[in-house]
């Protein structure tokens, strides 16, 4: 697999959403905004009663934000663009009426926590180590922070956003809220998520979608929320801090 993609199957009322990049797996805009219209669109059909979300390939789940993409930003305006573009992900999952399961096979860096977050019920592998670097780039994680700290709470959220060199274990992550559960390999945890899926799919989909509406309250100015720390983000990246940080990444 060389070109970045997304890409949904749909199968007896599952739909399946795979991303996938090159470069591990990381988001630039344009994958983040198929990743939105995909999610919105299978959260909209009645053949689809649950949703997985899982990325392409072995290792990486996901980067977080483009590298590329970083580097190339030179104004507030089109950093505020491209940070809004995991809003608009992180807000999809929020308004979707089904259930998204996360499928997460490896580390998960950032954007990518906060996608993990942004699920409903999240599965992982012992290799899915999690880590918030974006302090250490001089920005921090504005824009996926309320999905974070809505699922590991506020202090687990801070331990990991400030200790930006360091990924947290899979077994941490499960202990704080963010994985519901953790196999040994990809393969366990495949069969574990399918299952998981099939057996969702015999629930009544009315009481499911009144479930996540229980679930994501508290949530609804999110889409304000979530625009205003883009900004920030979007402001930050430009400091001589972060150039010189993106500088040595090169």
């Amino acid at each position: 697999m060389t070109q970045p993609y997304v890409k949904q199957t749909i199968q007896d009322s599952i739909a399946t959403i795979e991303f996938f990049h090159p470069a591990h797996n990381s988001l630039p805009g344009d994958i983040l905004e198929k990743l939105r219209q995909t999610i919105t669109k299978a959260g909209d059909n009645d053949e689809v009663k649950v949703i997985i979300l899982k990325s392409g390939g072995d290792r990486t789940f996901c980067a977080g934000a483009s590298f590329k993409e970083l580097v190339n930003i030179k104004d507030a305006e089109t950093g505020q663009i491209f940070f809004s573009g995991f809003a608009k992900v992180i807000n999809a999952m929020r308004k979707c009426p089904k259930f998204i399961i996360g499928r997460i096979q490896g580390k998960t860096v950032g954007g990518g926590v906060g996608l993990a977050a942004s699920t409903d019920y999240c599965m992982a592998t012992k290799f899915a180590s999690i880590k918030l670097s974006e302090l250490n780039l001089g920005i921090g994680p504005f824009v996926v922070g309320p999905a974070i700290e809505r699922k590991i709470g506020l202090a687990g959220m801070s331990q990991i956003a400030i200790d930006a060199n360091t990924f947290y274990s899979p077994d941490w992550a499960q202990q704080k809220g963010l994985y519901a559960q953790v196999y040994e390999s990809t393969t366990a945890l495949d069969e574990a998520v399918l299952a998981f899926a099939q057996h969702l799919c015999t629930y009544n989909p009315e009481a499911m979608r009144e479930m996540k509406q229980m679930f994501w309250k508290g949530t609804e100015n999110w889409d304000e929320l979530l625009a205003e720390r883009a900004q920030i983000s979007g402001r930050l990246v430009l400091s001589e801090f972060t150039k010189a940080k993106l500088k040595t990444f090169k």
